[in-house]
Order: structure tokens, then sequence, then C-alpha cells
């Protein structure tokens, strides 16, 4: 998550970038790329449980429960939303917005052979926030920014998901 917001901090700051902002995309990306994880691993519990790859993640290893992890992610989008409200209007508004994208993502799973796009559309969402925070709207350099991060994506989670092919066929 860090990297494309930083790329895009980079290019709107048109020379150093405010070190305010870096460390604000810091925290934030450290706390949502958390929230992500967590959500995607209550949804999937079920399904990491039966996994070779995820049967030892701390909810279907029984090591936290999912009150726990409920908490947990509740505290890790407390300290986003903390991050975020530093933020111009628009970016907080970009910043709520990608939501949408990280709560549907771990049911893409479930209907589509490619939810790695929904992953990148989630994942690098911050090309456009780094944008957004340092001059308040959008405009095309930040798009193709995200779009070419998107495929990034696409391309090494596609990689990433051949080792679950096994399991996937269960």
């Amino acid at each position: 998550l860090l990297l494309p917001c930083w790329w895009s901090l980079a290019l709107a700051s048109e020379g150093w970038p405010s070190l305010l902002l870096l460390f604000l995309f810091l925290v934030g990306a450290i706390a949502m790329r958390g929230a992500g994880c967590t959500w995607n691993d209550i949804v999937d519990r079920d399904i990491d449980a039966a996994v070779a790859r995820t049967r030892l993640r701390p909810i279907p290893s029984g090591a936290v429960s999912v009150r726990q992890a409920w908490a947990f992610l509740l505290a890790q989008c407390l300290v986003g939303l903390c991050v975020l409200l530093f933020f111009n209007n628009f970016a907080i508004l970009l910043g709520f917005s990608s939501l949408i994208l990280v709560a549907i993502y771990p049911f893409m799973k479930r209907i589509t052979y490619w939810p790695q796009f929904v992953l990148g559309l989630a994942f690098n969402w911050g090309a456009l926030m780094g944008w957004a925070a340092v001059k308040g709207e959008l405009s095309l350099a930040p798009v193709l920014l995200y779009l070419g991060a998107v495929a990034w994506t696409v391309g090494y989670d596609t990689i990433y998901a051949l080792q679950d092919r096994e399991d996937d066929a269960l």
C-alpha cells in the first residue's frame, strides 16, 4: 500500500514531498494494510482452515478468536481514520471510498477467477490518495500511475496465487 502513496506524493509535490505527508502515509498504509489483512482473515477463516498455506493463520489455528480479530480490525481502522482526518476534504472522501474495494475483495475469490484485479484496485488506491492529499483533486497523471500499479499487482498476485492451485481445485 505504501509505495503507490509515496510515488504519487513525489509526483504531485514536484520535488520533495512533505515529511509530514510521508509519515502520515507510512502510518496509514501500515494500519490499513493490517486492517485489510484482518478483514480478509475474518471473512476467509473457514477457507483458510482448509488450505495448507493458510491453515496456520491466527484465526483458523485458534491463536486468535474472531471476536479478538474484530477488535484488532476496529483499532487498525481507528488509526487509519486518525491519519485520514489530517488530509483535505477531497482526499478524505477518496479514502473512505476505498473501503468498498477492501470490503468486497475477499468475496471476489468466490465469484471470479480474477480477484487479483480487485486486489490491485484496492492495494493501489494510494496512487490516487497521495496526489489528492497534495493537490486536492485528481488528474490524468495519478490515474495512469494507478492503472499501471493495478497491472503490476495483477501480475505479481497471479504468480503468488499459483501456489494454491491444488487447494483451489477442492
